[in-house]
């Protein structure tokens, strides 16, 4: 009788995956992960058909090379790396601009209270988060919309904590100056002292609507 793979965690499935079990357990992985790897592959491209290619690169690679993994991390930051991996693979392959705007509209960022308001501000930070530096983009996709601590980015990203950490700050920074003459009469012009839109707080977790 099979055990309930449910129940088992990632690394265990990922051990039954490298001894051979057919492809069972780490079809569970892939159940249990696949959403939120489309949402980090979604924001990083900005582009629906991309993403999915991505993840789909990005699990299959993970499948294949299983046996390379070496416990050292969370099988979930493994699988971050090999998706921004994937993603980055394919936005550079294809030479696809993150800038394209039809494509912005694909990013998910929550509401805020005055509607009209809302549409127009998260427009404007989809468009500013995308002009942004590759590695700055990614820290704070990682970081502040996925939610990951720090040091567990640093491990996706391959870095150092403290170029995270630079990246997200600089990244905040940009994005103030460019969000901050968007306020209008509610105050300031640009980085600090405007407060039409916080950039650091705007992104925030969101769950895709399903699976590619």
């Amino acid at each position: 009788m099979l055990d309930d793979l449910s129940a088992l965690s990632d690394r265990e499935l990922l051990q039954r995956h490298v001894d051979g079990d057919g492809g069972t357990a780490f079809g569970e992985l892939f159940r249990r992960h696949r959403d939120r790897m489309y949402a980090v592959a979604l924001r990083t491209t900005s582009n629906r058909e991309l993403a999915a290619d991505a993840v789909q690169d990005a699990f299959i690679s993970a499948f294949r090379r299983a046996d390379a993994f070496r416990g050292e991390a969370a099988v979930t930051t493994w699988l971050h790396r090999i998706v921004v991996n994937a993603c980055l693979d394919r936005l550079r392959r294809e030479k696809v601009s993150v800038r394209r705007a039809g494509d912005l509209g694909e990013l998910d960022l929550p509401d805020l209270h005055d509607h009209h308001a809302s549409v127009e501000t998260r427009l404007d930070v989809r468009e500013a988060l995308a002009r942004l530096p590759e590695g700055q983009r990614m820290a704070l996709v990682l970081v502040d919309m996925h939610g990951l601590p720090v040091a567990e980015a640093a491990q996706v990203l391959g870095v150092a904590e403290g170029t995270v950490k630079s990246r997200c700050f600089r990244g905040r920074e940009t994005l103030a100056e460019m969000l901050g003459g968007r306020g209008g009469d509610a105050g300031g012009h640009g980085g600090r002292g405007g407060r039409g839109a916080d950039p650091a707080a705007v992104p925030g977790p969101a769950e895709p609507q399903g699976a590619p």
